[in-house]
């Protein structure tokens, strides 16, 4: 099973060593930064 909250840490650490901010990561992979927000907070990985 995953675990949201530790794969949400995970994606934040790795956006953040690529110095980049959710809307920038948003849009390389064509989703709304309000996505990666719900990615990085656990609450969807949707």
């Amino acid at each position: 099973m995953i675990d949201l909250k530790e794969t949400g840490r995970f994606i934040a650490e790795c956006r953040k060593e690529k110095k980049l901010t959710q809307k920038q990561l948003g849009g390389r992979l064509n989703v709304t930064d309000r996505a990666v927000s719900k990615w990085e907070t656990g609450v969807s990985l949707r």
